[in-house]
């Protein structure tokens, strides 16, 4: 049932996002940068004058972090269920590298609409892909455990 679909993408995606952030606070915190992609997002509202209580720009920065995330991992099902690539760990490496390409091209566009990002550009991009790897690769594994639950309680259906 599709449901079920839905909700295996939701996990998954709330898994594989939640590694990047945790990477991505972490190498902030170890650098002392900022390489906080929600943090980043909310500044971004914020330049941008949309107009909304900073608490709403926090929220908002989470919630396009993990959307975005979603997008990514329904992305990966389409590759993965119409077989463009398999799901392995060197496809999890590829995807990985991909999506950081994406990420990074985002990111560009998003820091020269808002005209000054506060931050070492060069290494936040750099943990960024390192990220986005990260994201793929538990993006892959958590695909497969939900993937093999699915099939196991015969809930599995294909786009």
């Amino acid at each position: 049932m599709i449901f079920y679909v839905i909700i295996q993408l939701i996990l998954v995606s709330i898994a594989a996002t939640s590694a990047m952030t945790w990477f991505s606070y972490a190498v902030s915190r170890s650098f002392r940068e900022l390489y906080k992609e929600p943090v980043l997002l909310s500044y971004a509202i914020s330049i941008l004058k949309i107009d909304l209580s900073t608490q709403a720009k926090k929220t908002w920065g989470w919630l396009l972090h993990y959307i975005i995330g979603f997008l990514f991992v329904v992305g990966y099902h389409i590759i993965w269920v119409k077989d463009i690539l398999p799901i392995s760990p060197l496809s999890a490496l590829l995807l990985g590298v991909i999506s950081g390409a994406i990420g990074i091209i985002s990111w560009i566009f998003i820091f020269r609409v808002t005209h000054h990002p506060p931050i070492d550009i060069k290494g936040y991009y750099i943990q960024l892909f390192f990220a986005h790897i990260i994201f793929a690769i538990v993006a892959t594994v958590f695909y497969s455990i939900t993937l093999t639950l699915l099939i196991l309680t015969g809930a599995y259906v294909t786009v």
